[in-house]
């Protein structure tokens, strides 16, 4: 696993968790909760599956990057299964902690 991967896949987690909150109104934790929720989600998956994020693997999307370049379909589907991962996770543990504190 290299380090861009995991980048691209916590800013795609970030920006999943940040549609989490909003798509579902009874796990929102705010605008930075719900960033930094979606945040560890897509780091998460990452660390989780080596790198390959979750999505990526399933669709093969997540291959090597091309020789000597950027394999754009790689980021693509890193950053998209990075945002699924993210919204996931933000929704699970914003619906927890909602109901916990009520």
């Amino acid at each position: 696993m290299d380090l861009t991967s995991l980048l691209i896949q916590a800013i795609g987690g970030a920006v999943g968790g940040a549609g989490g909150g909003k798509a579902v109104k009874q796990s929102d934790l705010g605008p930075i909760g719900n960033i930094l929720a979606g945040l560890a989600g897509g780091a998460g998956g990452a660390l989780a599956t080596g790198g390959g994020g979750i999505l990526g693997s399933l669709l093969g999307a997540a291959g090597e990057a091309a020789a000597g370049g950027i394999d754009i379909a790689a980021m693509a589907g890193q950053l998209v299964g990075g945002g699924i991962t993210g919204l996931i996770v933000q929704v699970i543990v914003g619906l927890v902690l909602n109901k916990l504190r009520k």
